[in-house]
């Protein structure tokens, strides 16, 4: 289903402009993709030289928010594509008054565009959008062409977290993470059973919990390459 475009999003989009570490923009698309240098100063626009974890397709942002509101010391970057989505996390977050949470408006595909290079020490992927028609495993967030970026961008070590309701998208998952030299660890088919395992619950974790589905997840360690 389309959303609806949301009532004055550009002046929305305008109130929480202090939120955005950045934005794909008509320039952007209008510049040349070897002419694309847009990477941010985070350290900058932080602050502070503190860890940072990115979530990509943070939706409506309400997973950033508790985890920022939980751990002061960590800098938090939400991606989210659709500015008729993040415009409800920013708005939110600047209510909260977070200093340690950011947000960037642009598809996942473009993250390097924007991001330093071995910046990053975790990646989160909450409940990403399986496409589980033949032909579009490409566009899964956690395709190798998708972990290839991942990999510039994380730092030695860095993790990636991941969680699914989706079963047959989460093997998927597990064979292209070892597939592109990340250790797979803490693998469950069913999160919640799992009593003494910390998490972090999302919108939708909520919602298909509530359904009876079980939540799939898993660590990927990146590991060092033979040069």
């Amino acid at each position: 289903m389309r959303m609806r475009y949301k009532k004055h999003l550009p002046e929305r989009l305008n109130n929480v402009a202090e939120m955005f570490l950045a934005r794909e923009s008509e320039e952007f698309y209008n510049t040349p993709i070897d002419e694309r240098h847009f990477t941010v100063d985070i350290a900058a626009a932080f602050g502070n030289t503190n860890p940072i974890v990115l979530e990509i397709g943070c939706g409506k942002g309400a997973y950033a928010v508790k985890c920022a509101k939980m751990h002061p010391n960590v800098n938090y970057v939400a991606v989210e594509k659709l500015s008729n989505v993040i415009v409800a996390g920013c708005e939110q977050a600047q209510k909260e008054k977070l200093p340690n949470l950011l947000f960037l408006n642009c598809g996942a595909e473009n993250l390097l565009y924007f991001l330093p290079q071995n910046s990053v020490s975790e990646i989160v992927l909450n409940f990403s959008c399986p496409f589980p028609k033949k032909g579009y495993a490409n566009r899964r967030l956690t395709y190798k062409n998708f972990l290839e970026k991942y990999r510039l961008l994380l730092k030695k070590g860095g993790v990636i977290h991941q969680k699914t309701d989706d079963k047959a998208f989460f093997e998927f998952s597990l064979e292209q993470y070892r597939e592109c030299d990340f250790e797979v660890k803490n693998v469950t088919y069913d999160l919640h059973a799992e009593k003494n395992r910390e998490n972090v619950t999302t919108e939708y974790e909520e919602k298909f919990l509530a359904e009876g589905k079980k939540i799939c997840a898993c660590d990927a360690v990146m590991l060092a390459r033979e040069e």
